[in-house]
């Protein structure tokens, strides 16, 4: 199948000097996909010189002339950078010229405008991001993770459906677990939003575990992870911290002294394989769900390697049609509730 991704080159903290040779690796290992790169042909025409004639062949710039900043507000973005790369990348997806874009650009400004642009599948509310954590058993799915702080039951309903849908596609997992982040498994507890979200739940034909409470996630209980995005955000930025300090503690026992030091060389394999498990950048790629269109966010500060996972796994969504999965489960949804209120 021929997949054409459109690349927001210039966001991130990085941008073209890690967006491009990210592309032209994810060419080589992808040889039916195409790539659009979007941003100031004049900086990335030179990036391009000594790029194989093969993948250059798959692989065109598009000029535009605006960069989104990273702390710049989502509404002065939308509203004022019309020729962003970000904003061109978006719209080269909803002409069709593209079927996926990718930017590790401004957060909020890429759901802003990814909105604005593509507008949402019907029965959708809000987009919602979600992201690949890793387990015990593999990954689990979770969302929202920061698009949207205020939700209510029926938004939690609507991530449910579409992590399960990104779930089913991207694992080829029949029926997908679910399951609501709250602060303990009784049904009693939990704050008015997740046990209103519980009832919608459980008399949907989503294949619903119960609540989940955050070790749950690493655990791998379910397949897929639902909260708000305030909640989600929080949890995600304590894994990344936490990530980073057992990361830091580890380098700092294995140099206390020369004894450390000889058993951290003997144990440097085991510390590599697992240093690779752990390694957020084998899940780079956030998906912006609910959207008329496939749209990935990488992290801002990816290096090369983590921005090809993410063009990877913007690939796979479109491969295995994460856009009509979403459709038509909605749709078959709102039939059997329409039938039930009948």
């Amino acid at each position: 199948m021929n997949i054409t991704i459109a690349i927001d080159c210039m966001g991130g903290d990085h941008g073209p000097v890690v967006t491009v040779p990210a592309t032209l690796a994810f060419l080589r290992t992808h040889p039916d996909a195409h790539a659009i790169l979007v941003g100031r042909e004049e900086v990335l025409s030179p990036l391009l010189a000594d790029a194989p004639e093969g993948l250059k062949a798959r692989m065109r710039i598009q000029n535009a002339s605006q960069v989104v900043g990273m702390d710049e507000l989502p509404a002065i973005a939308t509203k004022s950078k019309k020729d962003s790369s970000m904003r061109v990348a978006l719209n080269l997806v909803k002409t069709g010229e593209a079927q996926a874009a990718v930017s590790a650009g401004n957060t909020g400004a890429l759901v802003a405008i990814s909105h604005f642009v593509l507008k949402m599948l019907p029965g959708i509310d809000r987009p919602a991001i979600c992201f690949a954590l890793p387990t015990v058993r593999g990954h689990t799915y979770a969302l929202d993770l920061g698009a949207n702080y205020d939700c209510t039951a029926q938004h939690l309903l609507q991530f449910g459906i579409m992590g399960v849908m990104l779930a089913s596609a991207l694992d080829h997992t029949e029926r997908p677990t679910v399951g609501l982040l709250n602060v303990g498994h009784e049904e009693i507890k939990g704050n008015g939003l997740t046990k209103a979200a519980a009832a919608l739940f459980r008399t949907s034909n989503l294949n619903y575990y119960g609540f989940v409470e955050g070790d749950d996630i690493y655990k791998g209980t379910t397949d897929v992870v639902v909260c708000d995005g305030f909640v989600g955000n929080v949890a995600l930025k304590t894994t990344e911290g936490l990530a980073k300090m057992l990361e830091v503690f580890l380098t700092e026992e294995f140099k206390r002294g020369p004894l450390s030091m000889l058993m951290g060389l003997v144990a440097m394999p085991v510390l590599k394989r697992f240093k690779h498990r752990a390694k957020p950048s084998r899940y780079n790629g956030a998906v912006l769900l609910g959207l008329r269109g496939v749209v990935l966010k990488s992290h801002g500060s990816a290096d090369a390697y983590a921005f090809e996972q993410a063009l990877a796994r913007a690939a796979d969504a479109v491969g295995n049609n994460l856009i009509q999965r979403i459709t038509d489960k909605m749709a078959a949804m709102m039939s059997e509730n329409g039938k039930t209120n009948a």
